[in-house]
């Protein structure tokens, strides 16, 4: 009988196997190497693309933060230039005052009564003069009571005199000043 030695037809067989599982594992590892390497470009570029965006946005937080800087800045001024205008609006309505005590004054002075001196501090008012009678001081009284600018009128003194052969009565009057609330505008 003849006898077939297939040892190397099988040494063959099993080193062929071997190298295609070799060249099998070579490929795939070849493979998940390039999906790695895709995988880590992609996430690498999407990185860069955000801290291109956090860098743009920092630049856009700083410039913000001058700007509210400035707006800050803006409204302390106009803060303080409003104070300024309500100083001033202050200052003008008081010296108005005195223009329309003297210009009241001047309007209720009924004709023969004459004023000697006129004296105003913090508010409150003597007025001294002398009148041709009772009736004319009186009427002064109660005109000047009658006025918006002075209150609480109080006769003080009263006393008859003798100038000139005329008989006139002295008077000292004591009142509050008093400034109206301005009309409210439409």
């Amino acid at each position: 009988m003849i006898r077939i030695n297939l040892l190397p037809v099988r040494a063959a067989q099993k080193k062929a196997r071997l190298q295609g599982q070799l060249i099998v594992l070579v490929l795939s590892l070849v493979v998940t190497g390039l999906i790695c390497g895709g995988l880590y470009a992609s996430v690498a570029v999407k990185i860069s693309a955000e801290k291109k965006e956090i860098a743009e946005i920092d630049k856009e937080i700083k410039r913000l933060k001058k700007t509210l800087g400035e707006v800050a800045q803006f409204k302390k001024l106009q803060k303080e230039f409003q104070g300024k205008l309500d100083v001033l609006a202050k200052l003008k309505a008081k010296k108005t005052g005195p223009v329309h005590l003297l210009d009241e004054l001047s309007r209720v002075l009924p004709d023969k009564l004459w004023l000697a001196s006129f004296k105003e501090s913090k508010g409150a008012i003597s007025i001294k003069g002398v009148g041709l009678n009772e009736e004319t001081v009186a009427r002064f009284m109660r005109d000047l009571e009658a006025s918006p600018y002075y209150r609480q009128v109080e006769l003080k003194v009263t006393e008859q005199t003798k100038k000139s052969g005329l008989k006139l009565q002295k008077f000292d009057i004591s009142c509050r000043a008093e400034t109206p609330a301005a009309p409210k505008a439409k």
